[in-house]
C-alpha cells in the first residue's frame, strides 16, 4: 500500500460535524486544518426515527463545505465516519447517498463499540503514556462511549444510547431546567451506566473525558473557580446548582460557556454527573484527542501494515475455530484468480483484494453453528457481530461474499444489487471457484487455471485431461456454469488439450 504524507478524517457526530486534515511525520500525526460545525443531527431524529428535512439540509450544506476543503485528496487518505444519529435513523441509507455526493467521499456508519475503540485510540495518542489502566468517557450528541484500556490498547468498550442532544430534548425540551428534571435525567444516566459497573469497577486508575461535552464542562468549571483543572465532582455539583438557579438555558450566563454549546449543556451535565456518581469518579482529566484523531491513527495503521481489520479477521478465525489450512488454500486460489482479471492500477484494487482475502479466510465460520447452510450462518455472524476496524457497510460487504460462496445466486437480491459492480461479481466468482476446487480439503495438485473476461462474462480454461481424471469437479463446474446462466451472467469452461 502506498505511503501518504497527508491524511484526513471526517466525523459526522450527532451534535457536530468535524473535519481534520493532518500531516504524517515519523508515524506521528500533526494537525494542519480543523473545521467544526454544530449541525445537531440528533435533534432532527423524530419519534418516527427519521431524520427530518431541516437536519438533512444543515448536514448537506456542511458536507459541501467540507468537500471543498478535501477536494483533490485521494480517496484512500480520507476516512469519513457516521455515529449514533446515523445508526438509529431509519432513512439514513437514503440520506447517505446525498451526503456522499455532497462530500465527494464514501461515508461509513460505525457501530457503537467501533466508535468506542476509535475514541480510545485518539485519547491515548493525546495523553502521556502511563502504566495503569484508564477509564475514558466520551459524551457525544447521541451516545456515550465508556472504555477501559492500557497504553494504546482498549480492553473494555461499550456504547450507551445517551447523549447531550437527545437528553436535553428529552428532559429539558423547552430549555427549562428544574431540580426534578435534572434529578430524573441523572438517574436515567446512572441506570444505563449501572449495566457496566460490575465489569468496570476497580479496573481503572485514572478517569479521562473526551470530546465537546467534557471540554465544555471543564471550561465552565475552571473559569468559574469550581475546579482547578479538568472536571471534579464538586465542580459538577456547583454547576448543577447554578443551572437550576437560572431556571432556563436562555438565562444561563457563565464564564467559559460558549454559545454553540449552551443549547445542549444541560443534557451533557446530567449525563456526566450520572457517570461520576455511578463510577465513583472524583476527578477527571480532559483529553484533546477523540474520535477523529482515532480515525486518523487507525487509518495510518492501515498504511503501515497494522490494519485492525486484519487483526479482527484473525481473532474471528480463532473464535470460530476455522480450519486455517483450508482457509489459506481458498484464499490463495481466490486471490490468484481475481488477480488474473482485476484491472491493474485501479485505485481500490488493493482494497478489493483485501476484502476477498478476508472473506476467503472467514468463509467457513458458520460451520461453528451448523454445517447445513453454513454460508448463511457465516453471513449472519459477519453482518451482526462487533468487528473492530470494520464499518457496518464493510461487514455487509463481507457477509455478501460469504453468503454467495455456494448455492444458487438467483434469489439473493443483495447479490444482484452488489454485482451490478463488475468487480464485486468477479470477487464472488473467484471465491466460488476457489471453494469448488478445494472441496476435497487436502493439498492436491491443481491444473493451470486461466480466468479471463469473455464479453460480459468470464471464461475459465483448464486441462481436459485433468477434468477427465476428476469427474466430481467436472460435474461441479457444469453446475456452476448453470448457476451463473440463471443470473443472466455467463461463465464458460474451456477444456484445453
Amino acid at each position: 500500500m502506498p505511503e501518504y504524507s497527508i491524511l484526513a478524517a471526517v466525523d459526522l457526530g450527532s451534535n457536530s460535524f468535524k473535519l481534520q486534515v493532518a500531516r504524517v511525520v515519523d508515524d506521528q500525526i500533526y494537525p494542519l486544518d480543523v473545521l467544526k460545525e454544530p449541525v445537531r443531527l440528533a435533534a432532527g431524529v423524530g419519534a418516527d426515527k427519521n431524520l427530518d428535512a431541516a437536519s438533512q439540509q444543515r448536514a448537506l450544506e456542511c458536507l459541501r463545505r467540507f468537500g471543498e476543503r478535501l477536494r483533490g485528496l485521494p480517496q484512500g487518505v480520507v476516512r469519513c465516519v457516521g455515529t449514533s444519529a446515523l445508526r438509529v435513523a431509519n432513512n439514513a441509507a437514503a440520506f447517505l447517498q446525498q451526503a456522499e455526493a455532497a462530500l465527494g467521499y464514501p461515508i461509513e456508519v460505525i457501530a457503537g463499540r467501533e466508535e468506542a475503540r476509535l475514541v480510545y485510540i485518539g485519547v491515548a495518542h493525546s495523553l502521556p503514556t502511563i502504566e495503569q489502566p484508564r477509564l475514558v468517557i466520551d459524551i457525544g450528541g447521541g451516545s456515550t462511549e465508556c472504555i477501559i484500556g492500557e497504553g494504546y490498547a482498549p480492553r473494555l468498550m461499550e456504547s450507551l444510547h445517551l447523549g447531550c442532544v437527545n437528553y436535553t430534548q428529552q428532559y429539558f425540551p423547552d430549555g427549562s431546567v428544574d431540580k426534578a428534571a435534572m434529578k430524573q435525567a441523572e438517574l436515567a444516566a446512572r441506570a444505563q451506566a449501572q449495566t457496566l459497573r460490575a465489569d468496570y469497577a476497580g479496573q481503572w486508575h485514572e478517569a479521562v473525558g473526551s470530546s465537546g461535552t467534557a471540554r465544555a464542562l471543564s471550561d465552565v468549571l475552571v473559569q468559574n473557580g469550581w475546579a482547578e483543572s479538568g472536571i471534579s465532582a464538586s465542580g459538577l455539583a456547583a454547576f448543577r446548582v447554578a443551572l437550576i438557579r437560572a431556571g432556563s438555558l436562555d438565562k444561563l450566563e457563565l464564564a467559559g460557556l460558549k454559545a454553540d454549546r449552551k443549547p445542549v449543556i444541560a443534557g451533557g451535565l446530567a449525563i456526566m454527573s450520572g457517570m461520576f456518581a455511578e463510577f465513583g469518579i472524583e476527578q477527571m482529566t480532559v483529553a484533546d484527542g477523540a474520535l477523529r484523531e482515532g480515525v486518523l491513527y487507525d487509518l495510518l495503521g492501515r498504511f503501515h501494515h497494522r490494519d485492525m481489520r486484519a487483526a479482527s479477521v484473525a481473532q474471528f478465525m480463532r473464535r470460530y475455530h476455522v480450519d486455517t489450512r483450508q482457509a489459506k488454500r481458498v484464499a490463495v486460489l481466490a486471490g490468484q484468480l481475481y488477480a488474473q482479471v482485476a484491472l491493474q492500477g485501479q485505485d481500490d484494487t488493493d482494497t478489493q483484494r483485501n476484502f476477498l482475502q478476508w472473506a476467503a479466510q472467514l468463509h467457513e465460520i458458520g460451520i461453528s453453528i451448523a454445517h447445513s447452510g453454513y454460508h448463511k450462518h457465516g453471513a449472519y455472524i459477519l453482518e451482526n457481530a462487533d468487528m473492530p476496524g470494520f464499518s457496518r457497510k464493510d461487514q455487509a460487504r463481507l457477509a455478501q461474499l460469504v453468503r454467495a460462496q455456494r448455492g444458487g445466486l438467483l434469489k439473493l437480491a443483495e447479490f444482484q444489487a452488489a454485482t451490478a459492480q463488475t468487480d464485486m461479481r468477479l470477487q464472488v466468482l473467484a471465491l466460488r471457484l476457489a471453494v469448488l476446487f478445494h472441496r476435497s480439503r487436502v493439498n492436491t495438485a491443481l491444473p493451470s487455471l486461466a480466468l479471463t473476461c469473455a464479453g460480459t462474462g468470464y471464461q475459465l480454461a483448464l486441462s481436459a485431461d485433468w477434468l477427465d481424471a476428476n469427474p466430481l469437479t467436472c460435474t461441479a463446474l457444469k453446475e456452476e456454469v448453470q448457476v451463473w446462466k440463471d443470473t443472466g451472467s455467463k461463465l464458460m469452461v474451456e477444456k484445453q488439450a
